[in-house]
């Protein structure tokens, strides 16, 4: 998981959170909006597209439009034009991890299943940041999970500074990543279980702990940590062939290796 920490020199900053999707989502705000009315105006959008969000992706509802496209009570034309957008970074994220991604994988009773979860995350996040990204002169960091986008308003303004946890330990930092305007994601099992497996065997990886990818966009940087994740001793290799990528892969044996991926 990655935390905003602050930084050095940092003006005061404005939190909130809620939980939402079934996972805490923070919000973290410095500068001329912090704390006023504006803000919180704009992390109120930010919770409402959430939920709404959740209404239509949530696995763990019966009657969200993602479980009835499942049992095929509805076509995909049915659906909202979300539901095409979030099945095409899906079917993107499969061809880039040769299968191991995948919003189709053999459920544990080897039946079919269909879980688009592993895109929605930092898909909604990315989009619910536009709300305070519309803030003037002030910065923001918007977190789903440990998932996080950040930005700063101006040349002035300092960095936000990424604490990146230790998976086997939260209260240590493998690292720590000064963002400006990008994002931070994290794929591994240390908080929700075995969640993650790759499609192609639906096996949990064994030798790698946790995967972190910072890159410009929040979606590029999901998709990536949970495929690098899910191709479990291939991670490093894989991700350092992506492109405007950096990461921190964590193995069981407690190595951490950093990658860096090719440059456009």
């Amino acid at each position: 998981m990655s935390t905003p920490t602050g930084a050095t020199a940092a003006p005061p900053t404005w939190r909130a959170v809620e939980q939402i999707m079934g996972m805490p989502v923070s919000v973290a705000l410095r500068g001329r909006h912090a704390g006023d009315t504006g803000a919180r105006d704009a992390w109120a959008a930010v919770v409402a597209e959430l939920r709404e969000v959740d209404r239509v992706f949530s696995t763990y509802r019966d009657d969200s439009v993602v479980s009835r496209l499942g049992r095929g009570e509805l076509t995909l034309a049915e659906c909202p034009p979300e539901m095409a957008e979030v099945l095409a970074l899906g079917e993107r994220a499969e061809r880039d991890s040769g299968g191991a991604f995948a919003v189709r994988r053999p459920g544990a009773d080897g039946s079919e299943r269909f879980d688009p979860s592993g895109v929605v995350k930092g898909w909604a996040i990315e989009r619910a940041a536009r709300h305070l990204h519309a803030l003037a002169d002030t910065d923001s960091c918007l977190s789903g999970g440990g998932d996080l986008v950040c930005r700063v308003a101006g040349p002035d303004s300092p960095d936000w500074s990424i604490g990146i946890e230790h998976p086997d330990d939260p209260t240590r930092l493998v690292g720590r990543v000064p963002m400006r305007d990008g994002a931070v994601a994290t794929s591994g099992l240390a908080h929700r279980g075995a969640h993650i497996v790759d499609a192609r065997t639906g096996r949990t990886p064994q030798l790698v702990a946790a995967v972190t990818v910072v890159a410009r966009s929040l979606v590029d940087a999901d998709l990536d940590a949970t495929s690098a994740f899910a191709l479990d001793e291939d991670a490093a290799r894989w991700l350092a062939g992506r492109t405007d990528r950096t990461g921190l892969v964590v193995w069981r044996d407690g190595r951490v290796e950093t990658v860096v991926g090719r440059v456009a």
